[in-house]
């Protein structure tokens, strides 16, 4: 039994933000000045299982660079959509030509710029070191903080309600 409170065999998409997420919102700076971000291997590694399995995986994120899109694209994610912080149009656009119904995505997001998609999708998530907003509209907070596993504890709680977890 799943410890998210929302029937997760609906689920056929999941959609991350970057920063605070699938990486830490305390991350090196390079003497350029553009962010050094760092990539959790545990969260990678569900990606790929989800993909495998048939869940579609997006990225919205207010951040452009390049190592990230790379990154995305060497696990199998082709949907990134970067630099963007009015992130609600792009969620439903890309939910549209996907043919998905709200109630069969999850959003997660950790900030102001998240709150808007995560109260479109059904099922709105937060890391546990999330802001008070996205708290506030969260219908799950995970035991990870951003970049600590968070893509990896929700891809896993969903495939194994789904019984594609490989395992």
């Amino acid at each position: 039994m799943s410890k998210i409170p929302y029937p997760l065999e609906k689920i056929k998409a999941v959609v991350f933000d970057i920063d605070g997420v699938l990486s830490p919102t305390t991350i090196p700076m390079g003497d350029d000045g553009i962010p050094r971000r760092m990539a959790n291997l545990k969260d990678g590694y569900a990606m790929v299982q989800a993909i495998k399995s048939g869940l579609k995986i997006a990225i919205i994120s207010g951040a452009n660079q390049d190592a990230v899109r790379k990154r995305m694209e060497m696990i199998g994610v082709t949907d990134f959509f970067a630099g963007n912080m009015d992130k609600l149009p792009i969620l439903t656009q890309w939910m549209s030509t996907q043919g998905l119904l709200p109630e069969e995505v999850a959003y997660v997001g950790d900030d102001v710029p998240d709150v808007a998609p995560m109260r479109y999708v059904g099922l709105p998530v937060t890391p546990a070191d999330g802001s008070t907003d996205t708290k506030m509209v969260a219908l799950y907070t995970t035991d990870a903080i951003g970049g600590h596993g968070v893509g990896r504890e929700l891809i896993e709680e969903i495939m194994r309600a789904q019984g594609t977890w490989p395992i």
